[in-house]
């Protein structure tokens, strides 16, 4: 159970499971330093949420770590790996910094562009896939990559990518 004040719509808006894995960030730092659990935070919502982050989530997770709705909005806009509008199931976050991008990660866009009939930040129609693009996900050595959830998958192949989402079509 949390022993934070909170805010009188902060515990509705916040489930009691994603408050009990948002202590368990806050409890990796000193006790006068929870804002530091922010990014755990933010990410743990936006999964309990489908996969993105509204204006009154990033409110509750200001409230509940003590810091202002602004620091948060800073942090949710800044990193990549958030997302402000609903997003499809699966989110392909493709590579296109230089070593991907030298790789060959301009045929593996297309190649999705194509094959989804979206663009780079759509969202098919079906809301299965959202194509992002993403810079430097640190995979420079299996180059071109994309990820998927936690999941990286690198030295992509057009043949490899049509794999993938058939998995993901299961």
């Amino acid at each position: 159970m949390s022993t934070h004040t909170l805010k009188p719509n902060t515990a509705t808006i916040l489930s009691e499971e994603s408050r009990i894995k948002i202590d368990a960030w806050i409890n990796k730092y000193p006790t006068d330093q929870k804002q530091s659990a922010v990014m755990g935070a933010l990410t743990i919502v936006q999964k309990a949420n489908g996969g993105w982050l509204t204006t009154e989530l990033m409110d509750a997770v200001a409230s509940y770590l003590n810091m202002p709705p602004i620091a948060v909005y800073e942090v949710a806009t800044f990193y990549s790996m958030y997302e402000l509008e609903p997003v499809g199931k699966n989110k392909l976050c493709v590579c296109t910094n230089v070593s991907c991008m030298l790789r060959g990660s301009d045929e593996i866009v297309e190649h999705l562009n194509k094959k989804l009939g979206i663009k780079l930040g759509e969202t098919t129609e079906d809301n299965k896939f959202t194509l992002k693009e993403v810079e430097c996900l640190g995979a420079c050595g299996g180059a071109p990559m994309m990820q998927i959830e936690d999941e990286y998958h690198e030295n992509l192949t057009t043949e490899r990518v049509d794999e993938i989402l058939e998995k993901l079509e299961d």
